[in-house]
């Protein structure tokens, strides 16, 4: 049975026979009868050239014997087929055969001249012709020339079975064995050898290949172990694994997906995944997104709801990769996030609703403002935001507690509600604030209507843990688009309404206007001259002096602030104290004040008459800290004052906190030797209490008393004279010191002397000065005096 391999062999050597060998044995053949035929030819002409020579005598002498004589031997030539000799005159001396020497296809005539030497010289007598045959290739050759060629060719012959037979034994037996072996391995499925020893390459190919199937068998059977593993972990693993070839469709489960899905294998195996899904989900599992949550471009993510096989729903998180090495399945892990999303949803509504009133806290309003934008633009409606911020609420929970406060939130949530539409949305944002937020074709109308109702809701007092709390709302309304262009903007914008309503005095609406953004604007630069004036100390306290009425001496100094801008000079006092207050910058204002003033009144101090002189400091009811008596305690050791020198100016403010810190600094002050003066007496609503309540040494009549007494009415006149009079008695039978502020006539000088008020000040005396123009006015005067009234 002749194979593909010896076919080929036999086909090579044959060509190489053929190609090469054939050409140059037919060369060989060329060239070998060529040379014989030219050799033969030599011959004849030769012979015939003797033959001539031979000839010329027996012609001249007409010697027909001896002509016949060289004819016949030339006849007798090996390769002389006819001779014809003739005369000079082609007479015919002799022809053999007598037929005749026409030459052949096969033949060919050959002609010499006949020359003789005579007396005269030589002549030529005649002529000889001898026809030759024309050989073929093949018949130029003698046997001995063939029995060579002969044995050339059995050699070549030899050569070829020899390659033949060697090839056989060599290469085609262990092909054949190998191919055996690779066909059984393929057949059987088991890993076949092959039977074949040898030093030789075929040998080596048979030692490799046994080899390599001894690996492979090894690799095989731990792929199998692996694959076992591989399986037993799919299987085991507690999560939910499937794969999906390219159509999408199953084509592996685990065992734990089946039993969280409650579907069976062969139900699911080859199904289209999206059979599992809500239809309304199918575009979403289609264009499921890249992540890169794990650093791998190749894992998509979606979540969406999955049926199981009892019909109902869970939300699972499919992670899904592509198999690196299986063509076009996947690997995907599927988890129950069910559980996950509904606390996802309850900590978003938790995110967003304030726990105490159930409303939306300012996340969710700002949420839901700008869902309403977005409406609002494509229904080409408008909104209003009321910012409402309850008034006197601190007090309730500083007073009452914040279980109260607690209370009153929610009962004003209560009142609000009844005053709001089914479509309008409340959020509580923080503390007392509350905003509102309504939607309408003329919005503003509505706003300004419901913003009045609720004012109305709360004017009436609720009555709280056996308490009767009286709260009101300043509310701020600013409408989209015309007030503002963003959500972050409509609230901003009513927050600036609702702080400009309580400055114009609370419990009331205010609707924002472009003048808002001029007093925000001020308000920021203020803040930024506050922060660099202290940076920069720009702060300065100034003195105004306190006169005895009675002798017009001066008993003391007020410290009041100044801001001194470089550029703006005096900044006006109100508003940059407002503006700390509520920045929470007063306290460092005030310590820097605190240090100066007394600064300053040590250095008044070494003038002559001035050492027992005192100095009154205003302080905000946010300094009173704990901390506040060391602080001066320091300070008066630094500067070597005695704190009897030092009156601690208190407004009622500071007293309605009923703070217990504020009681006890105002003790530890009190037992410091420093004196307490109650500022702007009689303008607040339990002035006389205060009196009793704290330990108060000094009263200052509010400078409204004092410019009342010139004014034009009568009776206004007799009223002030009357209260100043009463505070007066009041004040002297507690034992306090009576201080008329706003002093500036002389007219009103007079009749405080008279009603028996202690001391004065205002700008009759002296306006409030730095610290320069003061010491100089205390040189002039000598013995620190002002005008005299008289």
């Amino acid at each position: 049975m002749m194979h593909s391999v010896e076919n080929r062999f036999v086909a090579i050597i044959g060509g190489a026979m053929f190609v090469f060998v054939a050409p140059l044995l037919a060369l060989f053949l060329t060239i070998s009868s060529e040379r014989v035929a030219r050799e033969r030819l030599q011959n004849v002409e030769l012979l015939m050239e003797a033959s001539g020579e031979a000839l010329g005598k027996p012609i001249w002498d007409f010697d027909q014997q001896g002509i016949d004589r060289i004819a016949r031997s030339l006849m007798n030539a090996t390769d002389i087929r006819a001779v014809a000799i003739r005369d000079a005159g082609g007479n015919i001396l002799a022809q053999l055969p007598r037929a005749g020497i026409g030459g052949t296809t096969a033949s060919r005539s050959l002609k010499t001249a006949i020359a003789f030497e005579s007396v005269e010289g030589v002549k030529e007598i005649g002529t000889l012709e001898v026809v030759v045959p024309t050989p073929g290739i093949l018949s130029r050759f003698s046997k001995d020339e063939w029995t060579v060629l002969a044995i050339l060719l059995f050699a070549v012959a030899i050569v070829f079975a020899a390659a033949l037979v060697g090839n056989r034994f060599t290469v085609i037996r262990p092909l054949m064995r190998l191919t055996a072996a690779i066909e059984a391995t393929r057949r059987l499925g088991s890993r076949h050898r092959v039977d074949w020893t040898s030093d030789d390459e075929m040998g080596t190919l048979a030692a490799n290949f046994n080899e390599m199937q001894d690996r492979l068998e090894r690799e095989e059977s731990e792929l199998k172990i692996a694959h076992h593993r591989a399986t037993e972990t799919y299987n085991l693993t507690p999560a939910m694994l499937f794969s999906l070839d390219a159509a999408n469709r199953l084509s592996a489960v685990s065992d734990y997906w089946l039993l969280a899905t409650g579907y069976a294998r062969e139900e699911v195996i080859g199904r289209n995944f999206t059979d599992f899904i809500d239809p309304l989900w199918h575009e979403a599992y289609r264009h499921r997104a890249k992540t890169t949550a794990v650093d791998n471009d190749d894992i998509s993510e979606v979540t969406l709801p999955f049926r199981k096989a009892d019909g109902e729903f869970m939300t699972v998180l499919i992670l899904e990769s592509e198999m690196a090495h299986g063509g076009d399945l996947s690997l995907s892990v599927m988890t129950d996030v069910t559980a996950l999303k509904q606390a996802e949803s309850r900590n978003h509504a938790q995110a967003i609703t304030d726990h105490l009133t159930g409303l939306l806290n300012r996340q969710g309003f700002e949420s839901a403002l700008d869902d309403a934008i977005r409406s609002a633009d494509e229904c080409g409606m408008q909104l209003a935001c009321l910012f409402i911020d309850l008034d006197r609420f601190k007090w309730i929970n500083d007073n009452f507690g914040h279980a109260a406060g607690d209370a009153v939130l929610r009962r004003t949530v209560e009142l609000i509600r009844t005053t709001l539409g089914a479509d309008d949305v409340m959020s509580r944002l923080g503390g007392d604030e509350f905003a509102i937020l309504v939607a309408a074709t003329d919005v503003a109308a509505l706003a300004y209507e419901i913003a009045e109702r609720i004012c109305a809701a709360l004017r009436e007092p609720m009555a709280i843990g056996g308490n009767e709390l009286s709260v009101s709302a300043s509310v701020g309304v600013s409408v989209y688009p015309t007030h503002a262009a963003s959500a972050s903007d409509l609230l901003l914008k009513a927050d600036m309404a609702m702080y400009a309503r309580k400055r114009d005095g609370k419990n009331g609406l205010r609707v924002f206007d472009a003048s808002m953004l001029d007093t925000a604007r001020e308000r920021h630069e203020i803040e930024q001259y506050i922060e660099t004036g202290l940076r920069e100390d720009w702060f300065e306290a100034w003195l105004q002096p306190i006169v005895g009425l009675g002798d017009g001496q001066i008993v003391g100094f007020e410290a009041l602030m100044r801001l001194d801008h470089p550029e703006k000079g005096l900044m006006p006092p109100g508003k940059i104290i407002g503006i700390a207050e509520e920045t929470g910058t007063i306290g460092r204002i005030g310590d820097r004040v605190l240090d100066k003033a007394i600064r300053h009144l040590a250095a008044i101090s070494k003038l002559d008459g001035t050492q027992n002189t005192y100095l009154a400091v205003n302080f905000s009811p946010l300094q009173f800290e704990l901390t506040l008596p060391h602080k001066l305690a320091a300070l008066l050791l630094k500067h070597h004052i005695s704190p009897q020198r030092i009156v601690i100016e208190i407004t009622e403010a500071v007293l309605m906190l009923d703070n217990p810190e504020v009681h006890a600094v105002l003790k530890q002050l009190n037992e410091f030797g420093c004196r307490i003066a109650l500022d702007d007496f009689g303008t607040g609503y339990s002035s006389l209490s205060y009196l009793n309540r704290f330990p108060v040494d000094i009263v200052k009549v509010d400078q409204s008393f004092t410019r009342s007494l010139s004014s034009g009415t009568a009776d206004v006149r007799r009223k002030s004279r009357m209260l100043i009079k009463g505070i007066r008695t009041i004040s002297h039978q507690m034992g306090c010191t009576v201080v008329a502020e706003g002093i500036e006539t002389k007219e009103q000088w007079q009749l405080l002397r008279k009603l028996g008020v202690d001391n004065g000040q205002g700008y009759l005396f002296s306006r409030p000065m730095p610290i320069d123009g003061m010491l100089a006015l205390l040189e002039n005067e000598s013995e620190a005096k002002a005008a005299n009234p008289a």
